[in-house]
């Protein structure tokens, strides 16, 4: 997070765009109108608009503006966001949502610094600066062609990359006491005091929804409290109780990254190894690599050729492995 402060202060004096990556809830919002803020264009507008709120249609006009007649229901001219943004910033939130036609009239704005309202043919230029964000991989977007490859390069002057929470954990104490005092205010209590575990069980939870989770859970604490603590039993189930709620739902929680992923697996191999054990490494790595194997035989139906080269390695070597782990196949 110190090298994404570092990266905002430092494209803040600039008029380069800036392309923000991170998923839902990392606070991607937050370094777009700091960005705004530490600017030159500070004194202008910081418009923000969400591209996976709205259809095509209501995109474009929404940016663009309209005049008087360009469809039904546009009773008179509106000026869009691009031109309410003149002198300041524009935040294009959910950039991965635009179509190809509409990313095509970006690409103009981007490049050009003009457009057209919807219905006009007059062309109106713009002075704005373009912050644009995705919850997605961008990359991969234009890989598969849903995204134009011109556009991408050109939003991704400045990539700013955040964290998801699970990655930072050692942030989760200051956010907690600074959200405990922002909610404190608002709602006129005084829970000031952190019990004991709490700040152990969130540090040890997954965190799908990022900060807006955990923001979420220190509101409903504050409200929910009867004494000036936050306690472990003000928070979910799912971060208080996080292996008996597992239980309950059956379900694995699907934001765990690869190498949360793989850290507790070790973690349980090594424990179940025991600390005399001389030979972790054979035990820990042939447990995956069986697991591999036996789910990639089951998507290949069995057929051996095709798990190899799915696997990657040769036919001999994989039917000696399934002989080996005493696993079927043709």
């Amino acid at each position: 997070m110190l090298q994404v402060y570092r990266i905002t202060r430092r494209v803040a004096g600039s008029n380069a765009s800036v392309l923000i990556l991170g998923e839902t809830g990392v606070g991607k919002e937050l370094i777009a109108n700091a960005i705004h803020v530490l600017s030159h264009r500070s004194g202008g507008p910081f418009v923000k608009v969400n591209c996976g709120a709205l259809s095509e249609s209501l995109l474009e006009s929404e940016l663009f503006g309209h005049v008087r007649g360009a469809f039904t229901g546009a009773v008179a001219n509106r000026a869009g966001r691009f031109e309410a943004a003149g002198g300041g910033t524009i935040f294009l939130d959910e950039i991965n949502s635009t179509t190809g036609t509409l990313q095509v009239k970006l690409l103009r704005v981007l490049q050009e610094k003009e457009f057209e309202r919807v219905g006009s043919t007059s062309t109106l230029h713009t002075d704005v600066r373009v912050v644009a964000a995705s919850n997605r991989d961008l990359m991969k977007e234009v890989r598969e062609d849903r995204f134009r490859e011109d556009l991408y390069w050109r939003l991704n002057v400045v990539p700013i990359v955040i964290p998801p929470l699970r990655e930072r954990r050692d942030d989760i104490p200051a956010l907690v006491s600074y959200f405990l005092d922002y909610y404190n205010e608002i709602n006129d209590r005084y829970v000031a005091h952190i019990g004991d575990g709490v700040i152990e069980a969130m540090q040890d939870y997954h965190w799908p929804g990022n900060v807006r989770e955990l923001q979420n859970y220190i509101e409903r604490a504050v409200v929910m409290a009867e004494t000036d603590e936050l306690t472990v039993d003000l928070l979910p189930f799912c971060v208080s109780q996080p292996a008996a709620f597992q239980s309950m739902s059956g379900e694995t929680p699907e934001a765990v990254d690869w190498q949360s992923l793989t850290d507790q697996y070790v973690e349980r191999g090594l424990n179940e190894s025991g600390s005399e054990s001389q030979n972790v490494h054979a035990q820990v790595v042939e447990q995956v690599e069986r697991a591999l194997i036996a789910q990639v035989l089951q998507q290949c139906d069995g057929v051996q050729t095709k798990a190899a080269a799915r696997l990657g390695i040769n036919r001999n070597t994989l039917h000696k492995k399934i002989k080996d782990f005493g696993l079927g196949g043709e």
